[in-house]
């Protein structure tokens, strides 16, 4: 995740080079646009959220997927300390997430425009959603460096992604989030096999 601080002159600047919604662009695009963008902003922060941490939180009683968000979301305020916020809300319950949001952030009195999908109506939102998705995507091509192996985007849109799941959930199990269904479905029905062989 990330979050972009630009004054005004800085909004502008991201307006004509044209950041837009990350999924809107190539990776060729947002490469181009990634060193554009910290150079127009005052300041960015990035926080890689741990494979650990999500499982984690999806196992918790007090989180979730949107809560977690929030948190790591709040941790990026309170470090930029901006003051008018722009937040892409992954809930169509805004509202809801927006009051949870607030109340994690130091400043309590901040403007805070909370929106679902306000990376495309933003340009805020916009060069932070490039910051994030350049970011995933590098760290994905660490992950099959690390492993050795191409296994796509890691998206299961992706062919190769789904064929790497099902040939290595076994093998590379620390690539992957215990509590991603794709994942369960596979392991359990392993168990399932090995119980039935006995």
């Amino acid at each position: 995740m990330a979050g972009v601080l630009v004054d005004e002159k800085g909004s502008q600047k991201l307006r004509k080079m044209g950041a837009k919604d990350s999924k809107m662009l190539s990776p060729k695009q947002r490469n181009a646009l990634y060193g554009k963008i910290v150079k127009a902003a005052t300041a960015f922060k990035i926080v890689i959220v741990p494979v650990a941490e999500i499982d984690s939180a999806l196992r918790s009683e007090s989180l979730n997927l949107n809560w977690l968000e929030a948190h790591t979301s709040a941790k990026i305020l309170n470090e930029l300390k901006p003051e008018k916020i722009f937040i892409d809300s992954p809930s169509v319950n805004t509202q809801k997430y927006k009051e949870y949001l607030l109340n994690l952030l130091d400043n309590k009195k901040i403007e805070a425009v909370v929106e679902h999908k306000a990376d495309v109506n933003y340009v805020e939102c916009s060069a932070a959603s490039i910051l994030a998705k350049v970011t995933r995507d590098e760290e994905i091509e660490k992950l099959k460096k690390e492993i050795g192996i191409d296994f796509g985007s890691g998206y299961l849109s992706d062919e190769k992604t789904v064929k790497f799941l099902n040939e290595n959930f076994r093998k590379h199990p620390g690539v992957f989030r215990k509590t991603w269904t794709p994942y369960k479905l596979l392991a359990d029905s392993s168990m399932n096999r090995k119980l039935g062989e006995f």
